[in-house]
């Protein structure tokens, strides 16, 4: 016996967009996809499935779980993709190697994670996002940031603020006291994870001068404006830290070249994932949601995992978290426009097909009706599916 319930609902973490939210996302990916072309960045279409190892080159352990994994009739074992930019890094490395560089590549796609499923997370949801492959320098990292700010601005959001810092800011700072690496692992583990808790109770066990231990202290609340940059200058004893602070000004000042500084504040202990980013790295939030609507930053080792060694940098934005925002901001995602309504009463099926055809090939959305109708019938179609004018032939 079939199950009804079953049948009917959909897999846990997955949703349906109804013709309304579809075209809210459709029109939001439609001027994403025309910004990043503007920019100069070239679209690219991976496949959802990839191999299990392709997907998981030098993290399987800590990947594995988050991935929707099936198996080819050879018995290959294969995974639905759970980001973008690894099938990116693959197809670099494979088919676009000889590709003069830089590369700037974009993508609008679905991506899946299997994990618990809450308010802005789904087990399968849409990114936009953009990888500028072949260059290390700061202009890289600044227009990429500048094209995540304009993708918001372009959806149509308008508070939002951009959380900036540089992983190699925290790995210098904790290598000046040469903490070993399982200790800077449990801290930036705290970090990613914004656990202070965890992170002050890992301090204060350390054997350290006090004057060391407040330094540390200080790093998940290195916050503000650019005169964050030179307070962090007092604590960064090392040239690696220094380096880094001196990268998140330059970015900031070629940021201001853009008039997109005042989108930003710099978050000095923020590191996101501290195996995957390199350098810069940055979060996008709005009020009233608790998660980032948009993140990236620099990853310079991946490619070399592909044996195409190459510094490279990128965002992604989450459609459905874009979506979420705009709707709380009480903007809403923009709706299609649905212009005209035919209608006609028996014997005019002939003439209706042929304005309908005449409408439409002037640009206007036109639905026509599949049965005659009186015009008062018309009319309340029209009203009912929300057309702008009538047109009823008799």
């Amino acid at each position: 016996m079939v199950n009804e319930k079953q049948v009917l609902g959909i897999p846990y973490g997955t949703r349906d967009f109804l013709p309304t939210e579809a075209a809210g996302k459709r029109a939001i990916e439609t001027k994403l996809a025309a910004l990043f072309a503007l920019w100069g960045y070239d679209e690219v279409v991976t496949p959802t499935i990839e191999y299990f190892d392709t997907l998981t080159m030098d993290s399987g352990r800590q990947l594995a779980p988050q991935l929707f994994k099936l198996f080819d009739k050879g018995g290959k074992t294969l995974a639905l993709r759970h980001e973008m930019t690894t099938p990116i890094a693959r197809v670099v490395a494979s088919r676009l190697k000889d590709a003069p560089l830089p590369l700037k590549l974009s993508y609008i796609s679905s991506v899946f994670r299997s994990e618990q499923s809450q308010m802005g997370r789904q087990c399968e949801f849409y990114q936009a996002g953009v990888e500028l492959i072949g260059s290390a320098s700061a202009t890289a990292d600044a227009e990429v940031l500048a094209l995540a700010i304009q993708s918001l601005l372009r959806a149509g959001l308008k508070d939002f603020s951009v959380c900036l810092g540089q992983v190699e800011f925290v790995t210098g700072i904790m290598q000046q006291y040469r903490l070993d690496e399982q200790t800077q692992q449990t801290l930036k583990e705290a970090l990613e994870q914004h656990d202070l808790v965890a992170y002050d109770a890992t301090v204060a066990s350390l054997d350290l001068a006090a004057a060391a231990k407040q330094n540390l202290r200080q790093l998940p609340v290195l916050s503000g404006g650019e005169e964050t940059l030179q307070q962090a200058y007092a604590s960064a004893l090392g040239e690696q830290s220094r380096r880094a602070l001196d990268n998140l000004s330059a970015i900031y000042h070629l940021l201001a070249s853009y008039g997109l500084e005042k989108y930003v504040r710099f978050d000095l202990g923020l590191i996101r994932d501290f195996s995957y980013y390199t350098g810069m790295v940055f979060e996008v939030y709005t009020a009233g949601l608790g998660f980032p609507l948009a993140g990236g930053g620099r990853y310079d080792h991946m490619l070399s995992d592909f044996g195409c060694a190459c510094p490279a940098t990128g965002f992604a934005l989450g459609i459905e978290r874009v979506l979420l925002a705009l709707e709380r901001q009480g903007i809403g995602a923009p709706e299609p426009a649905k212009d005209v309504y035919i209608g006609y009463s028996a014997g005019q099926e002939a003439a209706a097909v042929n304005r309908a055809t005449s409408l439409r090939s002037e640009g206007k959305v036109a639905e026509l009706s599949l049965a005659p109708q009186t015009k008062a019938e018309a009319e309340a179609s029209r009203h009912a599916k929300g057309y702008a004018t009538l047109v009823y032939l008799e």
